[in-house]
C-alpha cells in the first residue's frame, strides 16, 4: 500500500480539475483560430471576470496542479523504462507519458511565468497577452520549443486519460481498453492539431503590439 493513495490522487487530480483546465486552455487558446485577437481577448476577459477567480485558480488549478506536477516528477524519477527490452505498446505509452510529464511541467513554469506572474507584476495587461504569444511563437527558437511542448502535454492528457480509465477499473477487459485507447489517442491527434492552430493564429500580424512593456518582457524572455 506504500505510496497508493498518494499515486491515485496524482491521477484523479489529472483528470479532476487539470484535465478540464486543459481542455478550457485549449479552447481558449482555439478562439484565435476562429476569431482573432478580438476573440481571443473576449475569452480571456470572461475567464477573469469570473466571481471569485482568484479562489477559483488557487483551489482548482494551482495547488492540484502543484502537487500533480511535483510528485509526477517524483514517479518519473523512480520509473525503471525497460523499452530496450521489452518495446511492447504498454513499455513505449508508460516511457512517453514519464517523458511527456516532465516537458510538460518545464513548459507549464515557463509559461506562466510569461502570462499570469507578468500580469501580477503589472508588466503587461490581459489585454496584451495575445501580443505577448505573438512575440514568443515570432522567434523560431521558442516557436519550436512551444511546438513541442503543447504536443507533449496533449500526448500527457490524452494517455493520462486513457490510463486513468484503467487504473481506476474502467475499462476493465482487453476490448475495452483497446477501445479506450483508439479514442484517446484520436483525442490526442485532435487536441495536438488545435493547439498548433492557435500557435500559427498568434503568428497573425493583428496580435503584435508594439509597447514598451512587452518588449521588455521578451528582453528577458527570449
Amino acid at each position: 500500500m506504500k505510496g497508493f493513495y498518494s499515486r491515485k490522487l496524482h491521477s484523479l487530480l489529472g483528470v479532476i480539475p487539470l484535465s478540464l483546465f486543459f481542455l478550457e486552455h485549449l479552447v481558449t487558446n482555439f478562439s484565435a483560430v476562429e476569431g482573432g485577437k478580438e476573440a481571443f481577448n473576449g475569452a480571456v476577459a470572461f475567464l477573469n471576470s469570473l466571481p471569485l477567480v482568484i479562489v477559483l485558480e488557487t483551489f482548482l488549478i494551482w495547488l492540484p496542479l502543484f502537487y500533480h506536477g511535483v510528485y509526477g516528477l517524483y514517479i518519473a524519477y523512480q520509473a525503471k523504462p525497460n523499452v530496450g527490452r521489452y518495446g511492447n505498446e504498454r513499455n513505449w505509452r508508460y516511457t512517453l507519458q514519464r517523458i511527456s510529464g516532465v516537458i510538460t511541467f518545464v513548459f507549464v513554469i515557463w509559461h506562466v511565468w510569461e502570462t499570469r506572474v507578468q500580469v501580477a507584476l503589472g508588466n503587461v495587461t490581459h489585454e496584451q497577452l495575445g501580443g505577448v504569444i505573438h512575440d514568443i511563437v515570432m522567434n523560431p527558437v521558442t516557436f519550436i520549443l512551444y511546438l513541442i511542448s503543447v504536443v507533449a502535454a496533449s500526448y500527457h492528457f490524452a494517455n493520462g486519460l486513457w490510463s486513468f480509465l484503467v487504473s481506476w477499473g474502467i475499462t476493465v477487459g482487453p476490448r475495452a481498453q483497446r477501445v479506450s485507447s483508439y479514442v484517446c489517442m484520436s483525442l490526442f491527434a485532435i487536441i495536438s492539431i488545435m493547439f498548433i492552430a492557435s500557435l500559427f493564429a498568434f503568428r497573425n500580424v493583428d496580435f503584435q503590439t508594439a509597447t514598451s512593456m512587452i518588449d521588455a518582457v521578451k528582453s528577458v524572455l527570449v
